[in-house]
């Protein structure tokens, strides 16, 4: 019994081998079918209960990262889309993962250090492009703002004409091509107090100072919409504005730098004499905030679920996280989550619960 099984597999075996070698075009097309019909005009929001949910489009940072784009992430509440940051990479994880980029309503930059915008330009191409908008996408942040979006706009205004002359000004209308910018004011320093950014449709953003100095300014964002909230750090130190501003939030997304890991990196940067990358890993350590010190920070605001992102150092395999977090949990009272690119985060509206659900981006 067991060799005629044996047989029967190996015979199978083989007749796909030959049958590839024989119909290598036929079978090519239909994997190629299988593919698209699995992706192309996906939109994997209209599965969503009403509620308010992120998905991670980037997790990564400045360094290097096979496994995670740059920081970003959608916010959806409701039927509205919206994006916090866009790094490298972002853009095209939000449709790997099914969200037609077309949705996109609005960005929200916490601050301009260049791996939170340097995907802006695909984010508003594709935003465009995807939906045919009519009118630029607005784009929200501090103070330069303004010039970060001119920037993108002039760098794309070539390419947005050929978009045009290509599609047709139906798939591609020129006024729609592009950001709009829209900074805001922000309290004096050292004063946390959040400010209002956008409100509609039972959704609103308020934004409040964090410390990234030298970084001025960076801020961080709360979303809240039916009674649900999720709070975004941002890139900073540890302090009290976070403890403030998450309050009682059901999900704090925070970046995390592990100071141990990031030693071990200056130590072989120095051994191989790598001056300015030995100066750069010694100098993000004071203007960022380790897993333990973000947990408390979680702790004392009263955050139900924490989630790392902007993750430093880069880690190829899930065999780093417990060093990564070190004792942060034994600091916070809560459920701790290293965020990676595709994790789901859904808060049902006037609930309490939350599910994590993965969106693939391979």
């Amino acid at each position: 019994m067991r060799r005629a099984i044996c047989w029967a597999t190996g015979g199978a075996a083989l007749a796909a081998v030959l049958a590839v070698a024989a119909f290598p075009g036929a079978i090519g097309r239909e994997a190629a079918r299988i593919a698209i019909d699995a992706r192309a005009g996906m939109d994997v929001t209209r599965d969503l209960p009403d509620g308010l949910h992120v998905a991670l489009c980037g997790t990564g940072s400045p360094m290097p990262d096979p496994t995670r784009a740059g920081p970003c992430s959608v916010v959806i509440a409701g039927r509205h889309v919206f994006v916090v940051d866009a790094g490298e990479g972002g853009a095209r994880n939000i449709m790997l993962m099914g969200i037609p980029n077309g949705r996109i309503e609005r960005v929200f930059l916490t601050h301009l250090h260049s791996d939170h915008i340097d995907g802006l330009g695909p984010m508003l191409l594709l935003a465009w492009t995807g939906a045919g908008r009519t009118r630029p996408l607005p784009v929200h942040g501090p103070a330069g703002t303004g010039r970060v979006v001119a920037g993108f706009d002039q760098a794309y205004a070539i390419d947005a004409g050929f978009r045009t002359a290509h599609h047709g000004p139906i798939v591609a209308p020129p006024s729609g091509a592009g950001g709009v910018a829209l900074p805001f004011a922000l309290p004096p320093k050292g004063d946390w107090s959040p400010v209002p950014v956008y409100a509609g449709d039972g959704v609103t953003v308020t934004a409040f100072r964090v410390d990234h100095g030298p970084v001025e300014p960076a801020v961080g964002y709360r979303f809240a919409y039916k009674g649900r909230s999720i709070v975004f750090s941002g890139d900073t130190s540890p302090t009290p504005s976070i403890v403030r501003n998450a309050r009682g939030a059901d999900l704090l997304v925070h970046e995390g730098l592990q100071s141990r890991l990031v030693a071990l990196m200056t130590e072989v940067l120095e051994q191989r004499r790598q001056t300015a990358l030995t100066q750069i890993t010694r100098d993000i350590l004071n203007y960022h905030t380790t897993p333990e010190d973000a947990a408390a920070e979680a702790q004392a605001a009263g955050v139900k679920h924490l989630v790392f992102s902007h993750n430093i150092p880069p880690m190829p395999s899930r065999v780093m996280y417990p060093a990564f977090l070190g004792d942060a949990r034994q600091r916070f009272g809560g459920t701790i989550t290293v965020g990676e690119d595709g994790m789901v985060f859904s808060l049902p509206a006037g609930g309490t619960g939350m599910e994590l659900r993965r969106w693939s981006v391979h």
